[in-house]
């Protein structure tokens, strides 16, 4: 009866639009039509809440708020087909789909699960649910209608089975984010088997052992394919960029590499994602076929060239990500012309010129980033006056000129310009940017008075760094703190900038401020406001005037501080320290008197060298459990090392105890940690033996016990250390042979060893300096550049940052102190001194070997035999001292190959025949020679033979009758803060002759600007 009653309501309604349609009405039958719900095969049903049962409900996984329970609407007693989640088949009544994404279902998938008995199944959707890390069950094998499968993010795990590709009707398979492997042979049968597959998602697969090149047996149907994080390896083929229905590729973040096309791309291709892989070569110019493209993202390969200026026609590129590729040359102006572009990402590259002066396009763009070039030239006004650009990423790049006059302020929120050479005063149309969350001015030219009140403008600001400017005035306070929403504040480093705020500290509260840094700005007292800033978490105060101790009403306020440094000022106590939670504090470099005081036990960086510290090291330090630096250099620190400080904290890394008059023995280090990279203990009273437990300090990088009374051998055992790159032992009484014939090689880091001013005997060993590794890597021959004022030299290091190691080389001349950093352990510096030891035998040829050596000293020894021509293959040599030994025979010619060499040394030897000359022989004085009364030929008065000789060129380099003392000055850079450790105080003096490789430098520099 009511299959009766349902196809009369059905005729009804036919008749209704038939006689509709008579009438001229023009509505569509289609539009009407109501499809009765097929009635659902028993033996389907039954297969269905046979899986409901097996499976569990969960809130768990919540799909971002979207996920329901769908199973739950499935009962026995109704119709399958009308289940949430079902698709029928209309005319069968068969199931033929089943979306259960976000169904927060939780259970293993069983291998005898009758989903496998829904034999008309076209449609799977299990994504997104919790399968308890249960493998893919071989029953997928029997779905033979299947043609869309997806289980991504469905907590599944294993080797992905070959049976997946047997439904060989699939068209779209998504596997993503489910914790599953590909084997090699599984998945090139994947690509063969599935001739009709459009879109294959296998993002988070891991695919490290299949191999790329069987992507070529994909389909030729193919319209999505995304494989990001698959740990893919090897060599991409081209051929995939060239399919001809493909749409969107995406290989974010494997290792991938190759080539793109030169021709042929797919062109109806929308999305090219390619970031986080080995891309190499250039881009070609067919890029700019592709005119339906939405989304490039090249960043993170290894591109070279320019960016090929070819995107005239691409109108519908929405986003264009080339981040850290290498390239160079031009910004393509045709980028600046497009409509529909709203993010445009260069930054990291080796971008050159200015930007447009105007502009035809971009009218939508939201985001530029463009630091970290090598762009030159203005600031165009447009910057600030696109409609929807919200962040501006310009920083490091070689900007100049003033900020122009604005005259429609955009809605900009992030503006970055630090690290430029933007000069002039700002603009005041610039404080009309009223939406601004996020100014960064640093490290520029920028000059003027700092007006408050248009700063106070910006009410909308949360970060603003002025730093390291040159701006004048009085900032006032006060009227800063109207800004409610700021949270950091950085107007560091100038030198005209001052502070004022009232007297009680009422008006300027700064609530919201988290981070206030006023370095170098002139500061005498801490400022009222800090008292009740009880957000503030960072607070750096160093390199001003602040003096006396610190009160315990003074420090009100500062309770929620992480990070304080009051470096460089004068103070000379603390009531109490400030804060409970701190984590780094930096007090050196003050007037601090007395005994160390008790730090809190939350601190992870202590530092609080050059001051006037003096008792004993209190053995409480040993309670500060979460410490990586430690540093108490410089004071006047007396009695012995607490015998807990070598293991005390899982973390420590840096130890940095030099330059005080600590006594007894040193402790043992690295018992039960292995932390320690860095330990300076040089220029104490340290005496007896260097501690066995070192060879536990596998970490261990730097170890630095110069002058000390150490009495001890030479440590062999120290060889194991794997990381051990800076080995001085200067200045003790360290004795014995070092040619131990039960050493074993080792040593396979280092790079600089400074035993000098010891009591070694013995030959120098060829096993010992075979094993040095790391002096045999070539690397590139530092560049010296000076700043503008001549008072800094530094070599030019492509990557290097301010919080990794450093020495520095001091150079004290007459009118002129001038200092050199150099990258110690990236750019190659290496040195070996043995210099005033008992040594003896022959220089070992074997020293050949070493080719990156920049400084060689084995002077007051008494080593004996010929000099070995093969030095002459040490082409990074530029410092050779073999004075004061027993060395006979001729000066090879050879040594006139070293064409860096600026030090030579060769007085008080046995040394007969002609000077070589060339090169940099040319160059050198009576003092490298002197003492060798059978040498003849210049620069000596003793001709050689009855020829004269001719003079060499005349020397540019300038005189050197000043006289100089010359100390090498490793510095350790510390952790977070820049944090500068000085490890090896006067670590190396040439006693004899003199470091003209860098006196020269400074010299040329010297008088190209400042004598002229």
């Amino acid at each position: 009866m009511g299959k009766f009653m349902l196809l009369c309501q059905i005729s009804s309604l036919l008749l209704v639009l038939f006689s509709l349609s008579e009438v001229g009405c023009s509505l569509s039958l289609s539009s009407f039509s109501v499809i009765p719900t097929p009635l659902c095969a028993p033996d389907d049903a039954s297969a269905l809440i046979q899986f409901k049962n097996v499976m569990s409900i969960t809130d768990k996984y919540l799909c971002d708020g979207t996920a329901r329970p769908k199973t739950n609407s499935w009962n026995e007693s109704t119709n399958c087909c009308t289940w949430e989640g079902v698709t029928c088949d209309n005319a069968t009544g068969r199931v033929i789909g089943l979306d259960l994404s976000c169904s927060m279902l939780v259970g293993s998938l069983p291998p005898d699960t009758r989903l496998f008995s829904l034999q008309g199944l076209e449609w799977l959707d299990l994504s997104h649910n919790n399968f308890n890390l249960s493998s893919i069950p071989f029953g997928f094998s029997k779905l033979v209608s299947l043609t869309h499968l997806d289980l991504s993010d469905s907590s599944l795990s294993g080797f992905v089975p070959s049976v997946i590709s047997l439904p060989s009707k699939l068209i779209s398979l998504d596997l993503s984010g489910s914790g599953l492997t590909f084997n090699r042979h599984d998945f090139g049968m994947l690509a063969a088997s599935l001739s009709e597959l459009e879109n294959l998602f296998l993002d988070i697969v891991d695919m490290s052992g299949v191999d790329p090149t069987s992507f070529v047996n994909i389909s030729s149907s193919l319209k999505r394919l995304s494989l990001r994080f698959c740990n893919l390896q090897g060599e991409f083929p081209s051929e995939i960029f060239q399919l001809w229905k493909l749409e969107y590729l995406d290989l974010s973040f494997n290792s991938l590499t190759g080539h793109l096309p030169k021709s042929n791309w797919s062109s109806p291709l929308k999305l090219l994602h390619i970031p986080g892989n080995h891309f190499r070569g250039s881009i070609p110019a067919s890029l700019g076929n592709l005119t339906k493209i939405t989304s490039l993202d090249f960043s993170s390969n290894e591109f070279v060239g320019r960016i090929p200026d070819v995107f005239g026609n691409l109108n519908k590129l929405t986003a264009l990500d080339f981040f850290h590729c290498s390239f160079s040359g031009l910004l393509p102006s045709s980028l600046f012309n497009l409509t529909q572009l709203t993010s445009l990402e260069l930054s990291s590259n080796r971008l050159t010129g200015p930007l447009p002066t105007r502009l035809t396009g971009l009218q939508i763009l939201n985001y530029l980033g463009l630091e970290d070039n090598l762009l030159t030239g203005g600031i165009p006004s447009w910057l600030f006056t696109l409609p929807s650009l919200e962040t501006l990423y310009l920083s490091n790049n070689n900007l100049t000129g003033r900020i122009d006059r604005i005259l429609k302020p955009n809605s900009i929120r992030i503006v970055y310009l630090a690290n430029n050479h933007i000069r002039g005063e700002l603009p005041t149309s610039f404080f009309g940017l009223s939406e601004l969350v996020k100014l960064d001015l640093s490290s520029n030219n920028l000059s003027g008075v700092i007006e408050s009140a248009m700063l106070s403008k910006l009410e909308n600001l949360q970060t603003l760094d002025l730093s390291s400017n040159n701006f004048s005035g009085v900032v006032e306070l006060d009227v800063l703190s109207k800004l409610k929403n700021l949270t950091e504040l950085d107007l560091s480093n100038n030198k005209l900038l001052s502070s004022s705020s009232n007297d009680s500290g009422a008006n300027s509260t700064f609530q919201a401020l988290e981070a206030l840094y006023f370095s170098s700005c002139n500061v005498e007292q801490f400022p009222d406001f800090l008292r009740s800033s009880k957000s503030l978490s960072s607070l750096d105060l160093s390199n001003n005037r602040i003096q006396g101790s610190v009160l315990r009403w003074e420090a009100q306020g500062w309770e929620q501080l992480t990070y304080l440094n009051l470096s460089h000022n004068l103070l000379t106590g603390f009531e109490q320290f400030p804060a409970k939670n701190i984590r780094i504090l930096d007090l050196s470099s003050n007037l601090l008197q007395g005994s160390l005081p008790a730090p809190p036990p939350s601190l992870v960086e202590f530092l609080i060298s050059k001051n006037k510290l003096s008792g004993e090291i209190p053995s409480s330090i040993c309670n500060l459990e979460y410490l990586v630096v430690l540093d108490l250099s410089s004071n006047y620190l007396r009695g012995t090392i607490p015998a807990c400080l070598g293991n005390f904290s899982q973390w420590i890394s840096i130890i940095n105890l030099q330059r005080n008059s600590l006594s007894g023995e040193i402790p043992d280090f690295c018992v039960k940690e292995d932390s320690l990279t860095a330990l300076a203990l040089n220029d104490n009273r340290l005496e007896g033996l260097l501690p066995g437990s070192l060879v536990n300090c596998t970490s261990l990088r730097f170890l630095n016990v110069a002058n000390n009374s150490l009495s001890d051998l030479f440590p062999h055992r120290l060889s194991v250390l794997p990381r051990l790159q800076v080995l001085i032992l200067r200045s003790n009484g360290f004795y014995g042979r070092l040619d131990d014939p039960m050493y074993v090689s080792g040593f396979l880091s280092l790079q600089v060893i400074d035993l000098s001013q010891n009591e070694f005997n013995g030959h120098l060993q060829t096993k010992f300096f075979s094993s040095l590794r790391a002096m045999k890597v070539v690397v590139s021959h530092p560049t010296i550049v000076c700043d503008g004022a001549g008072t800094m030299c530094v070599p030019k290091c492509e990557n290097c940052s301010p919080d990794e190691y450093k020495p520095t080389v001091k150079l004290n001349m007459k009118r002129l102190e001038m200092e050199l950093d150099l990258k110690l352990l990236s750019i190659g510096f290496t040195l070996i001194d043995f210099s005033n030891n008992h040594l003896n035998g022959r220089i070992p040829e074997v020293l050949a070997e070493l080719c990156s050596l920049l400084v060689l000293n084995l002077s007051h020894n008494s080593l004996t035999g010929p000099l070995p021509p093969s030095l002459g293959s040490i082409a990074a040599l530029e410092s050779l001292d073999l004075s004061s030994n027993k060395l006979g025979g001729g000066i090879p010619s050879e040594l006139t190959k070293l064409t860096f060499l600026e030090v030579l040394n060769l007085s008080q030897n046995n040394f007969i025949g002609p000077i070589p000359a060339g090169n940099q022989f040319n160059t050198f004085d009576n003092d490298s020679y002197a003492g060798n009364l059978a040498l003849c030929g210049f620069p000596l008065s003793k001709k050689c033979g009855n020829n004269e000789e001719p003079n060499p060129p005349t020397s540019t380099l300038g005189e050197e009758g000043s006289a100089m003392a010359f100390t090498w000055k490793p510095v350790m850079m510390g952790y977070g803060c820049g944090v500068v450790l000085g490890l090896s105080t006067g670590y190396i003096v040439f006693m004899t002759g003199r470091p003209r490789w860098f006196m020269r430098t400074v010299e040329r520099f010297w008088q190209k600007n400042f004598t002229r």
